[in-house]
């Protein structure tokens, strides 16, 4: 006896429609944030390691790197549904290099918006720092950090996190962010000689705090041109590793929630 299948329409599986974002006023609200009180976790754990351990630099640095890695891996959890906690101009002009050839990620408008919010939030979180040691609120640093090797550094330490983030998203563990994302940072404030700034808003914001964790004004364009090295080299590696990564770019950092 031969089977006889029903016949009728075949049905095609339809892919899952994938939320829309929150409103951009709200994400830049949240980048506005993240980015300030990433700024005041590292400014102020920088002010609060020169107190606590004068002259004891090795100290310093692990007092700060710790207070950075916990800190960081509580804002993404924090404000990552909202706008992804990218907190980072690096990571949304990835995001949108990566994403736009696939329909996905930041639009160009929307790239500048979070840049110009993270700026914006990176500056009031070095103030908050410095108001909150009772230090003068707005102060220029003296830190010069330029050098060949600190350069070098500086697109290690950007080109691996661009590399770390847009992996995750690719091969669906984005929820890894916070925690790897973390890790990352505290490591590289070890193993770059830059201590991984990785971060133009954030390096921008570090010249109002005349610390431990400051960077004097003529440093940042030198810094800020490595990272956008750095970025590009991250980027160019995740696309070798993964081909169709800005498929998943409205996932970096983590997914955002309607």
């Amino acid at each position: 006896m031969t089977d006889v299948k029903p016949s009728g329409p075949s049905v095609t599986p339809v892919a899952p429609t994938r939320a829309p974002a929150p409103p951009l006023s709200r994400r830049l609200l949240a980048e506005t944030l993240g980015t300030a009180l990433l700024v005041t976790v590292v400014v102020g754990s920088g002010i609060a390691a020169q107190q606590l351990s004068p002259g004891q630099v090795g100290l310093q640095l692990l007092e700060n790197s710790l207070a950075t890695t916990l800190g960081l891996a509580v804002l993404i959890l924090l404000f990552g549904p909202v706008s992804g906690a990218h907190f980072n101009p690096v990571v949304s002009a990835a995001d949108w290099l990566l994403g736009r050839a696939r329909g996905h990620g930041l639009p160009p408008a929307d790239v500048a918006a979070y840049t110009l919010a993270q700026t914006a939030g990176a500056i009031a979180g070095a103030v908050l720092a410095n108001a909150m040691y009772d230090l003068s609120a707005v102060q220029i640093s003296g830190h010069h950090r330029v050098t060949t090797g600190v350069l070098i550094g500086e697109v290690v330490a950007t080109a691996g996190l661009i590399a770390l983030i847009f992996a995750l998203a690719r091969t669906g563990r984005a929820a890894l962010s916070a925690a790897s994302v973390g890790a990352y940072i505290g490591a590289a404030y070890w193993f770059t000689s830059s201590t991984s700034f990785a971060n133009p808003a954030v390096t921008v914001g570090r010249i109002f705090s005349d610390t431990f964790a400051g960077i004097a004004p003529s440093s940042v364009a030198p810094f800020v041109a490595a990272q956008l090295v750095g970025a590009a080299l991250g980027a160019a590696l995740v696309l070798a590793l993964h081909p169709d990564a800005g498929a998943t770019a409205d996932d970096v950092v983590t997914p955002h929630l309607p």
